[in-house]
């Protein structure tokens, strides 16, 4: 078996030659975007709370987020992320969270129309 140099690692984990990281979002080497392959929604025994249902998806095919959240809000149906239940403040504190708005939203559209095509819930 052949043993990896340390340059040939830094180039395989994306560094540059001054060993600086890579931006991965920029490189399409490393880079693929990120797309629900499978969205699974479990509805919540009575409804009468702000949460409807939980999911779960798959990303690529390669990574499962749970702990998903259909909730209706003032303005109608959103994905809310996960909180962690051990952070003690005010405020809510997400353990995972899109950063970008466009994946967000193709989140949300995923879990949505899943739980309306399951519950016929309006995800309006």
């Amino acid at each position: 078996m052949k043993r990896e140099t340390a340059i040939s690692k830094e180039k395989r984990i994306g560094k540059d030659a001054e060993g600086d990281n890579a931006k991965y979002s920029n490189n399409a080497e490393f880079y693929e975007p990120l797309v629900c392959t499978s969205v699974q929604v479990f509805t919540v025994k009575g409804t009468e709370g702000k949460t409807k249902a939980f999911a779960k998806i798959v990303l690529n095919g390669q990574i499962m987020l749970t702990g998903l959240r259909v909730v209706l809000g003032t303005n109608g149906y959103f994905v809310a992320y996960p909180n962690d239940p051990y952070f003690k403040g005010e405020e809510f504190h997400s353990i995972y969270y899109p950063i970008e708005k466009k994946f967000r939203d193709h989140v949300e559209q995923c879990v949505l129309e899943k739980y309306q095509e399951l519950f016929g819930g309006t995800a309006d």
